[in-house]
Order: structure tokens, then sequence, then C-alpha cells
């Protein structure tokens, strides 16, 4: 730390501007105050969408601001709200764009009662996201328990209360305890291990339990700790921390939690006055099912009496009954038999009309028959082929390039042996073929006149 900042400002040397002011002041107050620890409650809370977090911290005199941010707002477990008292540490900074004197944090902690409050949320907030709280976790109290355990001091009023009322209502319920301590650090691990020991004892249900008491007293029950335990507890439990007022974590972990010791005794130990009226009532319903099942089985010996007969005359009915059978058989039989033998006639009648001499003879006939019919059919298809060749023979005639060139005309072949149709196929000196009606002439083109000549018909 410097002995004398403003010494090096050279104050009587030099004008400066805005920011070379602020700037050097911002430098300033960073070197000289580069780490304090100051307590105020937060006010104006702000959280841009950036991560940062800006509130002002203020006592009764004076207020100042202050900036967390984002790496070290990450670090900060307790939920931070407007009314908080906390303790925070940073160095003290100027905001050079405003002038505005501020603190930029690293730490921020709750200080007195509302670091108990503060931490208690978080745990809750915590606890519940991760499903420690919801209804489908509880289990139901037994109805009749025998034995319960109870995790308490052995000393003080909370014990004593709990055993008066299981000896006025249930006296019949055995109660075991299983002393802890329930206040202090060490008074964490003892809860654990006894919600642990417990709860490998078997017991019908379980009562964590303490009087009343300061948030301060009443603290190793919100601790983390104990309430994974009282979450992991397979007995159900029931949790009685402090006065009705006073809610705890392990109220909330706990399957059922009771305004005050007395009341989770209350929830577990049945009445014995309702459960004597209980009790005489079923007794009487008992004797009366039981009367009602007396006559009924009398009634029903008496219906087996009047049916019951003498095993002769079963013996006869049975007798009875066989000769009929015999003579149903006999009947069946000699029907059954009639039956077959007159299918077997049909069968046979069928197999008959189905002989392959016979299916021989009647082809041998349809082969006769086509054989017969197939020279004349054969004689009147070449009669027909032959008149319509002679027909289309005659037609052909007519139309044949045969019979022109027999008129006098030829025709003149290339000699690819293609028609010329046209003086402009050929050209001069060119060697030609001229069919006629009987043989051929080689010609040779002297002059291919493109012109045409017109002929006189009657030449």
């Amino acid at each position: 730390m410097i002995r004398d900042p403003f010494e090096r400002l050279g104050l009587d040397r030099e004008v400066l501007t805005v920011s070379q002011l602020n700037g050097r002041a911002r430098v300033l107050l960073e070197d000289v105050f580069r780490s304090v620890w100051v307590e105020g409650e937060i006010s104006n809370l702000a959280r841009p969408a950036s991560g940062h977090m800006y509130f002002t911290l203020k006592d009764s005199g004076a207020q100042i601001r202050c900036a967390l941010f984002r790496q070290n707002a990450a670090r900060v477990r307790q939920a931070l709200r407007d009314g908080l008292a906390v303790k925070v540490r940073g160095k003290v900074s100027l905001f050079e764009g405003r002038g505005d004197y501020q603190l930029i944090l690293d730490t921020v902690e709750p200080a007195g009662d509302g670091a108990l409050r503060l931490a208690f949320e978080a745990l809750k907030e915590k606890l519940g996201a991760e499903g420690l709280f919801s209804t489908e976790r509880k289990q139901p109290l037994p109805a009749h328990p025998q034995r319960i355990g109870i995790i308490t001091s052995p000393t003080g009023a909370v014990i004593r209360d709990i055993i008066s009322v299981f000896r006025r209502r249930a006296p019949q319920v055995e109660l075991n305890l299983i002393p802890t301590a329930v206040q202090g650090r060490e008074a964490i691990a003892q809860i654990v291990r006894a919600l642990q020991m417990a709860d490998r004892q078997g017991f019908d249900a379980l009562i964590l339990a303490r009087g009343g008491g300061s948030l301060e007293d009443l603290w190793c029950f919100n601790e983390e700790a104990v309430a994974r335990a009282v979450a992991d507890c397979v007995t159900p439990i029931v949790s009685a921390v402090g006065h009705e007022t006073d809610v705890s974590i392990s109220d909330f972990v706990a399957d059922v939690r009771a305004p005050t010791p007395s009341a989770a005794a209350e929830l577990l130990a049945p009445d014995s006055s309702g459960l004597q009226q209980r009790l005489d009532g079923l007794q009487r319903r008992l004797l009366l099912r039981m009367q009602n099942r007396l006559a009924h089985d009398r009634l029903r010996v008496d219906g087996l009496a009047r049916r019951l007969r003498h095993p002769g005359e079963r013996l006869r009915q049975q007798a009875q009954r066989l000769d009929d059978l015999d003579m149903r058989l006999r009947r069946a039989f000699t029907l059954a038999m009639r039956q077959r033998h007159e299918r077997l006639g049909r069968l046979d009648t069928r197999l008959a009309a189905q002989h392959p001499g016979r299916n021989l003879k009647l082809l041998k006939q349809r082969l006769d028959s086509l054989a017969k019919r197939l020279p004349r059919a054969m004689r009147e298809v070449l009669k027909d082929r032959r008149q319509r060749f002679q027909a289309q023979l005659q037609t052909l005639q007519v139309v044949s390039p045969l019979a022109t060139l027999a008129r006098g005309y030829s025709i003149l072949l290339d000699e690819r042996g293609q028609a010329i149709r046209s003086a402009a196929q050929t050209h001069n000196g060119q060697r030609l073929t001229a069919r006629l009606n009987e043989g051929e002439l080689k010609v040779r083109v002297e002059d291919n006149h493109q012109t045409p000549v017109t002929l006189s018909l009657l030449d």
C-alpha cells in the first residue's frame, strides 16, 4: 500500500480530464482497498441475462453499490433476495463511465440468523428439486404398531410425554429408546447413526423428536446429512421437532410431520377404549356369524340325510342302467352295420360304372368313328384349299409384272438389280439390263434425256 496516494497524482502540475480523474480514482481505491469485508442488507437486487448480479448494500446510515460478476455468482450457494443480511468480501472500485463508487465482490455469505434462514431455504430448495419431499415417497403409518423406536434425548420432557401418551392410549405397544444428542454439532452424526441403527431393528415405526428451541438450537435437524438419513429409512418415520410453529427439513423429508412429540405419539398410539369397542363389536359379529353358520350346516345335514339311500338300491339302479346301456349299444351296432352294408352296395355300383373295360370299349367306338370321319374331312379341306389357291393364283397373275412383259414391255435394271424408274437415275455410258418376257438384253445408255418425251398412244 502506498504511503501517500495523492502525492503521485501531481495535482499541482497537471489538468485532468474527467476520464483521467475517474481512472486515477479507480486505481487509488483499488490500491488502498484491495480486499475488505462489509456487512449490510441487500436491496435493489438485479439479475440481468448476462448472469452478473447487482445490488445495493446498506445499513441504517449509508449504502454502496455492489457488483457480483457471473464467475463469482456461480459459487454463491444461497438464494440472494432483497432484505437479506449478508457479509461480503471484495475490492473497492469505481465505475469510470458514471463515476459510481462500488464494491466488486468475490464472496457473499449470510450474516446472523439470516444466514441460517438462507441456508435453510437453499437446502430445502435443493432437496425438493431431488424429489425428497414428494408424496410418492411417503409411507403410510401402521394402524396397529407393536414395536416403536423413539430417537430423542434420554433426558428431558420429550421422552416422558411420549411414554405418558402410550401408557394412556396403548399400553400394549413396546417402546424402545434410541438415545442421541439433539443439539450441537456432535448431534448430527449421532442422529444419523441412531436412524441407521433403528431402521435395522425391524420396528413398525420410528419417532424422531425434540422439544422447542431457537432456530440455532434446532439446526441439527436442518442438516443435509440428517435429512438424507431420514429419507433413506425403510421404516415409516414421524418427525416431531420443536413446537407447533417450528418447521425443520426433517419434517419435510419424513413420512409424517407431527406438530409436537405428544402429537406424534397420538398418531401411532391407537386409543385403547376405541379398540375395546371395536373388539366387542367384532366379537358380537363373530358370534352371530357362527350361529348362522351352525344353523345353515344343520339344515344342510338334514337335507343330505334325506337324500342318502341304501347301497343295495343304488346297485339295483346301476344294474338297470347298465342293461339299458347294453341294449342301446346293441341297437346302435346293428344300425351302424346296416348303414355300412348299404353304403358298400352303393360304392360297388359306382365302381362297376367306372370299370376300365367299359371305358376302353367306349373309347374304341369313338376312335373308330373318328377314323372314318378323318379321310372325308381331309378331302374336304384339300378341296377348299385348292379352290382358294386357284383364286389367289389368278389374282396374282393379273397384277404380276410378268403379265406386263408379255404385252411387249420391258424392265430396265441397274448393276445392283434395282429397277430404273427415271432417266435421272442413269448416266451416259452406263450398262443396264433390259428384262423382257423371254430373255434379257444388255444395253448401254447413249443419251439420258431427262426432259419428258410425249408418246402417242396411237403409235
